[in-house]
């Protein structure tokens, strides 16, 4: 609606974790260069990180940069029990018609890592929303998985992405064997206020439109208002455009914010 009166191609602000539209923060940039380096050293990485932070959109950037001599596996719900999770990644490696027993499953899962290794595949699991995994045992079978090993190389990588909570329910003695095989660990956190400046800027820029369509009391109230966090940020930025546009200004100052955060606290 409003991409035209702003000079825009696309909408700057959507809800989709779109990879063109990454904005590497301090905190993004070191993030992004922990995960490539445990992908590429066949290790366990943990990223935990705020709703909204950004996590999900750092792995899309991972997959998309990772080429054809990756087998990627993604998980994105992983209510799963450990058989459950097995024959999932199983399905997910193209095994074919994976067992029901456990002990048979683990023997199709690890001739399947071998002959991807002979054929210099590295496959990759990435599970999202980890602190949502509900056994103890699930997590047991994926430090398991660095079990599958030659003398000197891990047969798969393994990215577990989460919330905070997933740090903390971790850190419990009873998970010290997985803390041990963790190899990289790292949090994300909100960006700064003078990053709030710039991530607006530069998604503006990657939409086609003016890079100063937000006054500096404009970002002033939208850093404050979302605490840095990049899901809120463009959910104000992207209300705020809206509201511009019905007032008819093609800058976006504290009044045309401001009304947008009240209509946020109504909600």
């Amino acid at each position: 609606m409003y991409k035209d009166f702003y000079g825009l191609k696309v909408r700057p602000f959507a809800k989709t974790p779109d990879p063109q539209f990454l904005f590497l923060s301090r905190g993004h940039r070191e993030a992004y260069a922990r995960l490539q380096h445990a992908v590429e050293e066949r290790d366990i990485v943990l990223l935990t990180g705020g709703i909204g932070c950004g996590k999900t959109t750092l792995s899309r950037v991972l997959m998309d940069e990772l080429d054809d001599h990756y087998r990627i596996v993604l998980l994105t719900n992983p209510r799963l029990s450990p058989l459950e999770f097995l024959q999932a990644l199983a399905i997910r490696l193209g095994v074919e018609a994976p067992s029901t027993n456990k002990s048979e499953l683990l023997e199709q899962l690890g001739g399947q890592l071998y002959d991807f290794y002979q054929q210099q595949i590295h496959p990759v699991l990435i599970v999202d929303e980890a602190q949502l995994i509900p056994h103890k045992d699930v997590f047991d079978e994926i430090r398991l998985l660095t079990n599958y090993q030659l003398d000197d190389v891990n047969l798969i990588s393994v990215v577990l992405m989460g919330q905070p909570e997933l740090a903390k329910r971790l850190s419990h003695s009873v998970y010290e064997p997985l803390r041990q095989r963790i190899g990289i660990q790292f949090s994300l956190k909100p960006l700064q206020v003078d990053e709030v400046k710039d991530y607006l800027a530069f998604r503006l820029g990657c939409a086609g439109g003016r890079q100063d369509i937000f006054s500096s009391s404009a970002i002033d109230m939208i850093s404050r208002f979302s605490e840095g966090i990049p899901r809120r940020i463009n959910q104000l930025a992207s209300l705020a455009l809206l509201e511009g546009f019905g007032r008819g200004v093609q800058h976006i100052d504290a009044d045309v914010v401001s009304a947008v955060t009240d209509e946020l606290d109504g909600l």
